[in-house]
């Protein structure tokens, strides 16, 4: 199986190790005219042992494939929502950021888009991966 258009990763840089277990959710922007418009859901994952999430697609359904139902489109906005409280939670700890929201706008389609995260209770940063 093909690896989603959209990939991440979590480390939680406070420990030096990935961050597993973080809920993930891809989302797109409803209208490219209207920035206020919300965003759909288009797929929900988890990042797994090693922080990542490799496989960030909607569920099949008959006679589908899972790499057939997320097309990025060039000039759209995205946007990936990591659910950071449910991991610290997990863990034991307190955070202050509940959960992290990076949007992004694709150029070209057909390029791969990773998204990595660092997170800490109490900050977070993020990149363009490859």
């Amino acid at each position: 199986m093909s690896k989603s258009p959209v990939t991440c990763h979590v480390l939680d840089s406070s420990i030096g190790k990935p961050a597993a277990g973080v809920p993930v959710q891809l989302q797109e922007l409803n209208s490219t005219e209207d920035p206020t418009a919300g965003f759909n859901v288009l797929a929900d994952g988890v990042t797994d042992y090693d922080g990542r999430c490799m496989q960030l697609y909607p569920e099949a359904g008959p006679g589908q494939k899972r790499e057939d139902l997320i097309k990025l489109q060039a000039g759209k906005l995205y946007k990936v929502v990591f659910k950071t409280k449910d991991y610290f939670e997990s863990v034991g700890r307190k955070c202050f950021y509940p959960w992290v929201e990076i949007t992004f706008e694709v150029q070209s389609p057909t390029e791969h888009h990773h998204i990595p995260l660092l997170i800490s209770p109490y900050s977070y940063t993020t990149y363009r991966g490859s």
